[in-house]
């Protein structure tokens, strides 16, 4: 049975470690890259090292960032007295784009999954209980913690573990709304979708 080239072989084994890409995806792939021009090719190597070398991760909020601050956390415009906590950083697009939402955020870094051996000491889930407390400590309008974790399982217990380290404090806690189906994610719902579960969330 004939077989690829050793180097065509490796590529399509590097692309099928991306999410959501198969084997035949990745073939696709391969010889797409194969049958471009050597200078295509080159500047998409050039972009990819540039991002991970360029790319930080903001130190207030943990979303992405070309500074040591992210420009929503810069941004003096935003209500700092309000912090919408989800998984990703591409979360903090998506609710962004929807164009609603004035908050801050503070990016988690994925869920609470016991079958992929990530607990709470894996997430920033301690940095947010200390920036509340932070918070706190100073002067200004009540705070709020809306926690727009998916709607799975998985995100579900985080959100839940979540309210539990930030009982005792004097913080108003509340969940994303109707809207998004269990098992739904951030990441792929549409603007009225999102708009509608943002504003129609309720305190737990």
């Amino acid at each position: 049975m004939a077989e690829f080239p050793k180097s065509i072989k490796n590529l399509i084994e590097a692309f099928e470690r991306l999410p959501g890409i198969g084997p035949k995806g990745a073939t696709r792939l391969v010889f797409y890259l194969l049958n471009t021009p050597k200078a295509y090719v080159q500047d998409l190597a050039t972009t990819l090292i540039k991002m991970k070398d360029e790319i930080k991760i903001c130190r207030e909020c943990f979303s992405v960032t070309e500074q040591d601050v992210c420009s929503i956390c810069r941004d003096k415009q935003r209500n700092s007295w309000q912090i919408c906590v989800v998984e990703r950083a591409i979360d903090v697009m998506a609710i962004e784009n929807m164009g609603g939402y004035k908050g801050v955020y503070h990016v988690l870094g994925g869920v609470i999954n016991p079958l992929e051996h990530v607990g709470p000491e894996e997430l920033k889930i301690d940095e947010l209980v200390e920036r509340v407390k932070n918070k706190l400590n100073g002067e200004g309008d009540c705070l709020e913690v809306i926690l727009a974790t998916n709607p799975t399982m998985e995100g579900e217990a985080t959100a839940l573990y979540i309210k539990k380290r930030l009982e005792g404090l004097k913080v108003k806690i509340s969940r994303i709304g109707s809207g998004l189906p269990i098992g739904a994610d951030l990441e792929y719902a549409d603007q009225a979708t999102l708009c509608r579960a943002l504003d129609g969330r309720r305190d737990i």
